[in-house]
């Protein structure tokens, strides 16, 4: 609802009535436009104004025009003739009428008004109009037929219509005046109407006769006579004459033969194969059991039943199935004694099973294996009963007088093979485990176990409580991918470090991964920022801090395996990464523990920047610190050392060899991840040995930073300071040959990069000098009015100032006018509210009315 529309005072009614000489005499309607100064000569238009006459008089313009628009919007009371040409007064009536007949054809025509059955167009069929067929008033000539259409014979009539009694009798009347016969009667007649029929009806079936006779004789001597046509030709002759199939017609044959496309498997959902894997576990555990208890287990192949296809599978058995199974073996039925030595043959592969099992070191490849290799067993055992199904059943009809074969009896074991399939039992995994509660629960679940039988628990392990087996199994299966960082790590922490374990566990950490990433991100995030919270605080106290320990190298190893190394900002492998920075930086080198740590580190550096090719200065400088601690002579070094290393000192001549003959035996060998947890070197060829394998896996780690950054720009200055050391200060040395080869390819590789980026240098050509104005005199009278040069010019200004003072005015009325439209829509919403509010409480009024006059009715009732 809008507001109220405002009061008129009593000013604005007296001013309505006042004249304008009367506004004009009254001083406050009256406005006195100041000048600034007085100019002689000049007349002044506008010195008073009336702003009230002004606006009223903007009012009433605008309600006589703007309103009148306003209130016309939308409307529409002329009728506007709009056909074609009317109002061209060049066309003639003719061509109007011509156009218009043209245009309204094509409209008839379009594809809308396909089915549109307009009343000027004629229909027709097969040339006649419809509407002329309509009328019915077609006239049957005498002409067009013959005199004996549409007549009907008396016995006709009289056999179906059975009302030809007059017939008949006219019929009979005629007979006798032409024969002087009698009558018949109506059934005599009726019956040699009958007989007529019959005998039509066999002299049709003799002509039938005598015509497949005649045929069959005409077929007979014309094959007398082909044969007799027919030239036969030798073998020889024909095998000659045979014309050769051309290749389309071999083509064709051949795909005739080929082999038609079976229909594979459905493929199985990750949720069926996991199901699948669940079941096959539980099975062979429950197998396990029956073995552990001294049960007989009871083969697949044997426990096989195969059912009639008549059978209701109600359970009523009449005989057993101990029918002997037909094998068919080197040309032999082989009945009885080829079952025999196959389940003997199977009991001994049951034993070697299990006792292959009993050892340390069995495999989930050969489990897997074996269980392969039982199912392989049963489809061939099912396979050859369903092959000789149809062959017994031949053999059941022919011999049905025959006896039945006498069941072959089970095979018994002893005391001491049930004893021993118990302990073979108990000395297996279990098939299916539970999934751990805490960390302590996964360590006694793997304690005890070879590496291969704990990852083989794992893997076991994470079937059994799959997701989509149970609700709670996503849960339980993230909590084990913690637990097994954790045990990880403590591998890594053992004296020795149970390196191979760990290798053997990281694929059941990959699947788990790849399996919960969230899950797995924010576990490898807390420990990364525990590693990286720890070195701060250390660095904070005392200044340094130590090299990180085997546990965290694994842990940054694995996260390089778990995660992708190639984003450009990865929410764990960046983080990593700069916790290997920040390692190598900040870490000094006091040892050979240190060092070893620290290539360990480059090492993780190079493989993490090796699809990205992002530039680490932290590796580069790193390397070149080791290089510059196998130098001797450290006076003229040529190159800046970065920190954590020093040009001298304690600690920089760790890599200098304290005898030349330790290169002699010296072999290059990997370096061993064991010793950044504890090395051990009592005396100085084992130091020596050692240093040279750290310059070593140096050297091959700097070959591989040329190849992974040789396309930068600054490849050369980059590798400077490398160049030099290789060049000048470890060439002098006597270093065993492969490392001098070694130091050769990187000199060289180094050497014959090309500078790709060339020197600043001037431009050759003469610069162009900036553009010089000469200044414009202008003529410039009194009062500060520029005066143009020309007459256009001044033409040219006068209109620019027009067009300005027309745009503001337009600007100005336009905003009035956007003023009075907006009053106008309000006072018609006020008008509008007014009235409903009126209404309503008449209603309002009238209701209360009702009220109480049934109020008052009522109680004059009590």
């Amino acid at each position: 609802m809008g507001k109220a529309p405002k009061k008129r005072s009593l000013a604005d009614k007296v001013r309505k009535t006042k004249t304008s000489s009367e506004i004009k005499n009254n001083p406050f309607e009256v406005k006195i436009n100041r000048k600034k100064f007085d100019v002689l000569g000049r007349k002044s238009k506008h010195d008073v104004g009336l702003p009230g006459v002004s606006r009223s008089k903007a009012v009433n313009k605008r309600k006589e025009t703007l309103l009148k628009e306003y209130k016309q919007k939308n409307r529409c009371s002329k009728f506007i003739d709009r056909r074609f040409g009317e109002y061209d007064t060049k066309m003639a009536p003719e061509d109007k009428i011509l156009q218009r007949f043209t245009m309204e054809r094509q409209r008839v025509h379009e594809k809308k008004d396909v089915y549109n059955l307009n009343e000027e167009e004629e229909l027709t069929h097969y040339g006649q109009s419809l509407a002329e067929m309509e009328k019915f008033n077609d006239v049957v000539n005498s002409d067009d037929e013959s005199e004996e259409k549409g007549l009907l014979s008396a016995e006709l009539t009289a056999s179906h219509f059975g009302g030809g009694g007059g017939l008949l009798r006219k019929k009979a009347l005629g007979e006798e005046e032409e024969g002087g016969q009698r009558a018949k009667s109506r059934q005599e007649l009726i019956e040699e109407l009958i007989q007529k029929s019959k005998q039509e009806k066999r002299e049709r079936q003799v002509q039938r006769e005598e015509a497949q006779e005649l045929t069959e004789k005409l077929d007979q001597d014309w094959k007398n006579i082909q044969s007799l046509m027919v030239k036969k030709t030798p073998k020889a002759d024909k095998q000659e004459e045979k014309p050769k199939l051309e290749e389309y017609d071999m083509m064709v044959r051949e795909l005739g033969f080929e082999m038609k496309a079976q229909p594979s498997e459905k493929m199985k959902t990750p949720e069926e194969l996991a199901k699948e894997e669940r079941e096959k576990l539980q099975k062979l555990e429950a197998d396990r059991l029956r073995r552990m208890m001294g049960e007989e287990v009871v083969e697949g192949a044997q426990s096989q039943i195969h059912f009639s296809a008549d059978d209701l599978n109600d359970g009523f058995i009449l005989d057993k199935h101990d029918k002997k199974t037909l094998a068919y073996q080197d040309g032999k039925w082989n009945m009885g004694e080829e079952e025999e030595e196959e389940d003997e043959a199977e009991d001994e592969e049951g034993e070697g099973e299990s006792s292959e099992e009993q050892e340390s070191d069995a495999e989930e490849d050969e489990v897997e294996e074996e269980e392969e290799e039982e199912e392989e067993e049963e489809e061939e055992g099912s396979g050859e009963d369903d092959g000789h199904s149809d062959l017994e059943s031949e053999q059941e009809s022919e011999n049905e007088e025959e006896e039945e074969a006498s069941p072959k009896p089970k095979k018994t074991l002893s005391k001491e093979e049930v004893k021993a399939q118990q302990e073979a039992a108990k000395a297996e995994l279990p098939y299916t485990f539970a999934a751990p509660e805490s960390y302590n629960d996964l360590k006694d679940m793997l304690r005890g176990h070879t590496s291969d039988n704990q990852r083989l628990i794992v893997a076991r392990t994470q079937k059994s409580n799959h997701p989509s087996l149970a609700v709670g199994n996503k849960l339980k299966l993230q909590k084990l991918f913690g637990f097994l960082l954790e045990y990880i790590g403590e591998l890594a922490t053992r004296s020795p470090p149970e390196l191979s374990t760990i290798d053997k566990l990281i694929p059941e950490v990959y699947a788990l991964c790849q399996m919960f990433p969230d899950a797995a991100c924010k576990a490898m995030q807390s420990i990364l920022g525990d590693a990286a919270h720890s070195m701060e605080e250390t660095l904070e106290v005392k200044g340094h801090a130590a090299f990180p320990t085997l546990d965290m190298l694994i842990y940054l190893k694995v996260t390089a395996l778990l995660f992708p190394t190639s984003d450009f900002r990865h929410p764990v492998t960046t983080p990593a990464l700069l916790f290997i920075s920040q390692a190598l930086t900040k870490c000094p080198v006091r040892s050979l523990q240190d060092l070893t740590s620290g290539l360990v580190l480059c090492s993780l550096g190079v493989e993490y920047v090796s699809f990205s090719k992002r530039f680490l200065p932290e590796l580069i400088n790193f390397l070149v610190g080791t290089l510059h601690l196998a130098v001797q002579d450290k006076a003229s070094l040529g190159y800046i050392v970065v920190p954590p290393f020093r040009a001298s000192g304690k600690y920089s001549d760790l890599l200098v060899l304290s005898s030349s003959e330790s290169c002699r035996s010296w072999s290059k060998k990997s370096l061993p991840l064991s010793a950044t947890q504890q090395l051990d070197l009592e005396n100085d060829p084992d130091r020596d040995t050692h240093r040279l394998t750290c310059l070593s896996t140096c050297l091959d780690l700097v070959k591989r930073c040329c190849l992974l950054y040789k396309d930068l720009p600054s490849f050369t200055h980059i590798f400077q300071p490398i160049r030099t050391l290789l060049s000048k200060h470890l060439s002098t040395q006597t270093l065993p040959e492969p490392l001098q080869e070694l130091s050769s390819e990187i000199v060289e590789a180094i050497s014959s990069t090309p500078v790709t980026q060339s020197a600043l240098v001037f431009d050759k050509r003469k610069p162009i000098p900036l553009k010089l104005l000469t200044p414009k005199i202008v003529e410039v009278l009194d009062y500060g009015k520029k005066r143009g040069s020309t007459r256009e010019e001044r033409e040219k200004e006068r209109l620019k100032h027009k067009y300005k003072r027309e745009f503001k005015g337009a600007l100005r009325e336009i905003r009035k006018d956007s003023r009075f439209l907006a009053r106008e829509k309000l006072n018609e919403v006020m008008n509008r509210d007014a009235e409903r509010k009126r209404k309503v409480k008449e209603l309002m009024g009238s209701l209360a009315t009702q009220e109480g006059e049934w109020k008052s009715l009522k109680r004059k009732k009590k």
